[in-house]
């Protein structure tokens, strides 16, 4: 056991001076020979403890995700295929993998094709042709939302981070470089070679990341993800949606214990002090600091018209206390102003409306109120909340502020 220990702490610290040969400026070529003499069927594990380890050593995220696309092309054809499970329709990695194929399809098949014609003439057609495609290719957004927010916390939750971190900064790498040239097509002012140079660049990092999922971070997530982690991240996927395609089934497993019984039910309290809540948990003084840092002022009044809750803000526009609470509503606006709330809560009561909007200038104020039905996953009413805001200030936003004042 000792000596395999030993041979994986030393080809550990082999691989990490191969990538940092590479940082140092040797090319891929000059150290392929040596990487491949050494190194047989690396595992995706090894991959990401490699990259755990230089960051942990001090070389920051962004020297590692530069390196991404050149380690990433030494490994290619060298990863052991050491762990793929059955892969069944509507498993989170079956329905990643789908996906992939038809970025891959748009990609080789449409958008490459279409680049050629665009360097050869580019006449408006050629370039309506390529915003189509790259307004297709945007869908590989939501691929990647799903990946970040459903697949990465789990990994972390194990310790997993620094690759997540690394790919997650590739992402945004592709779409930044999607949305650039989007814009240039838009603003098409002859600069062809610019533009197809840069979608060139954007696609291989796009097709690589395709190599990258399925070569170290669907092996990486199925060793450690449980079956019940995996249900979640299929519950939870119809949320942020789908890339070019969807799920091709329905995924069943024969064993999913997603409520096991000492898990918290929505809205009990755990012996910490946490409410769990459909997407979350918080405690009580998280809850009530979000609530009074909010820009607005919010009321709630419950199905009897009671005054159950207000927020504290900093700058409340109509005062409150807290004596208000436990009073009818009614009670609480002046008497030429009743019969108003009365039809708003009415009408909420009985499914005519959902919401009602006014605004309203009071000196350096322009007051927008808002008030919403507020009704259970059944539709049952439960009462009504009064949401407050002086939107003065964004009315007079102008232009754009896109840096962090000092």
């Amino acid at each position: 056991m000792s000596e395999i220990i030993n041979n994986r702490e030393y080809r550990q610290k082999i691989l990490k001076e191969l990538i940092m040969e590479l940082h140092a400026g040797k090319s891929v070529e000059e150290v392929r020979e040596r990487f491949a003499k050494l190194i047989e069927g690396i595992s995706p594990s090894e991959i990401s403890e490699m990259e755990q380890a230089l960051i942990m050593e001090g070389m920051p995220i962004t020297e590692v995700q530069r390196l991404c696309d050149v380690h990433a092309s030494v490994f290619k054809g060298s990863i052991e295929e050491i762990h793929h499970p059955d892969e069944i329709p509507g498993h989170p990695v079956h329905t990643f993998k789908l996906e992939n194929r038809e970025i891959e399809n748009l990609i080789n098949r449409k958008i490459k094709v279409e680049i050629e014609e665009f360097k050869n003439n580019d006449t408006r057609e050629n370039i309506l042709k390529l915003l189509e495609s790259i307004n297709l290719l945007w869908d590989i957004d939501k691929h990647y939302s799903r990946k970040e927010n459903l697949v990465f916390p789990y990994l972390e939750k194990y310790g997993i981070t620094a690759p997540p971190k690394v790919m997650w900064g590739v992402d945004d790498e592709i779409r930044d470089g999607i949305k650039g040239v989007k814009r240039f097509l838009v603003e098409y002012k002859g600069n062809k070679e610019e533009v197809a140079t840069r979608l060139e660049e954007t696609i291989n990092k796009a097709l690589e990341m395709v190599f990258k999922e399925e070569n170290i971070l669907f092996p990486m997530a199925l060793d450690t993800l449980i079956e019940d982690e995996w249900v979640r991240i299929m519950n939870e996927s119809d949320d942020i949606g789908y890339c070019l395609t969807g799920p091709s089934d329905k995924w069943k497993p024969a064993r999913a214990n997603v409520e096991p019984e000492n898990e918290e039910k929505l809205g009990d309290e755990n012996s910490k002090g946490y409410i769990k809540f459909e997407t979350g948990i918080l405690s009580a003084k998280e809850i009530n600091g979000m609530f009074n840092s909010m820009p607005f002022d919010v009321t709630f009044i419950d199905k009897d018209d009671i005054v159950k809750y207000f927020t504290m803000g900093k700058e409340r526009i109509f005062a409150r206390t807290k004596a208000v609470i436990g009073r009818t509503v009614l009670n609480c606006h002046p008497p030429g102003s009743v019969h108003v709330v009365e039809g708003i809560i009415e009408d909420f009561k009985s499914g005519k409306k959902d919401h009602e909007d006014f605004w309203i200038k009071m000196g350096g104020l322009y007051v927008y109120i808002r008030y919403f039905a507020v009704r259970d996953e059944d539709g049952i009413y439960l009462g009504t909340m009064e949401i407050t805001q002086n939107i003065q200030p964004i009315k007079d936003l102008e232009g754009e502020k896109r840096l962090v004042e000092e």
